[in-house]
């Protein structure tokens, strides 16, 4: 039963009822407490009635840092969520209790970001909102509708189809060459990149150990993915790792990924490449060995893709090459 009495300017509402712990809430007037009262009483009838104390108290940014705390450090990308997380607690948006994260400013906070950064980013802003909700309601109990998958979403921006060509590449690699001060690492991680498509992250990773020069393959015992891939190297990839130094760690490659950043941008510049990233080595890889590789089998099997769906974002095949191929076959 509800109780409802007046406490200097407000009216406090009280709802009690077996089964359920008591639901307290203050009003400016007293038919807002009576409505709100017959609205608790119509969802303890029904058997759908959740407290919302928790979500009254709690703020977007309280969920975020916990998440941060408790789940984002079992996860691969760990590092990269908890930048993103910190940056989504600073927004304004974070300052919204639970019970208030609206659709609406959810919406707000999408048009805003869509100003400053690129829609790709604040998709993955989204997303990230969105899995902590769900993980917040699923995991942590608390009674909060996802307001993310209530709002329009930017449109998916169109994969990067930058694929660096034999020139460029003789280009890089002069650019590379370990001369003077230059990293001896910069020019095999670059050559090794191009000739088995492994992503940054997994060439960074690459030690020795799981190297075989006999057999011509490399382990990777702990993919993006989340499984083991052994790599096939080709003879070229095989004379660079026998002519490279060995560091006293066992990393094939002992080099940070900041560092790496800035000694592949140096060369891009001393090379007069532009618009080249690290990542853009990797669709080249997989455009290269598509042209030897034609079962699709094969190739996600070196490349590491799950679905043909992703492995096409990775292929770019030169229409040229194609009408050439058409040409012979016809």
């Amino acid at each position: 039963m509800a109780s409802i009495r007046q406490r200097g300017n407000r009216w406090q509402c009280r709802v009690t009822r077996h089964g359920f712990p008591p639901e307290t809430k203050s009003f400016a007037t007293k038919a807002d407490a009576e409505t709100w009262a017959r609205s608790i009483e119509v969802e303890m009838d029904k058997g759908v009635h959740q407290n919302r104390a928790s979500v009254e108290r709690t703020t977007l940014a309280d969920i975020l840092l916990r998440y941060a705390e408790e789940v984002t450090p079992c996860k691969k990308g760990a590092k990269d969520e908890a930048i993103r997380l910190n940056a989504l607690r600073a927004n304004k948006l974070a300052k919204h209790s639970l019970a208030n994260l609206s659709a609406a400013a959810v919406a707000k906070f999408r048009d805003e970001r869509l100003k400053t950064v690129s829609a790709g980013t604040v998709l993955r802003d989204l997303a990230l909102i969105s899995s902590v909700l769900n993980h917040a309601r699923r995991e942590w109990g608390f009674p909060v509708e996802n307001a993310v998958q209530a709002i329009r979403k930017p449109r998916q921006p169109q994969g990067r189809e930058r694929v660096l060509s034999h020139d460029e590449e003789a280009r890089l690699l002069a650019a590379s060459a370990p001369i003077g001060r230059r990293s001896p690492w910069l020019q095999p991680i670059i050559i090794l990149a191009l000739e088995t498509a492994m992503r940054r992250g997994e060439l960074l990773a690459l030690r020795w150990e799981h190297v075989s020069l006999d057999k011509r393959t490399a382990l990777l015992p702990d993919t993006k993915n989340g499984t083991r891939r052994l790599v096939p190297l080709s003879p070229r990839a095989i004379d660079t790792l026998k002519h490279m130094p060995r560091a006293i760690d066992g990393r094939v490659f002992p080099i940070s990924e900041p560092a790496l950043h800035l000694r592949f941008k140096l060369a891009c510049d001393r090379a007069g490449i532009d618009g080249l990233h690290f990542h853009d080595l990797r669709h080249t890889a997989t455009t290269r060995l598509a042209e030897k590789l034609t079962n699709l089998a094969e190739l996600s099997a070196v490349t590491g893709h799950k679905s043909l769906q992703m492995l096409k974002r990775y292929y770019h095949p030169n229409a040229e090459a194609l009408a050439e191929k058409l040409a012979r076959h016809g």
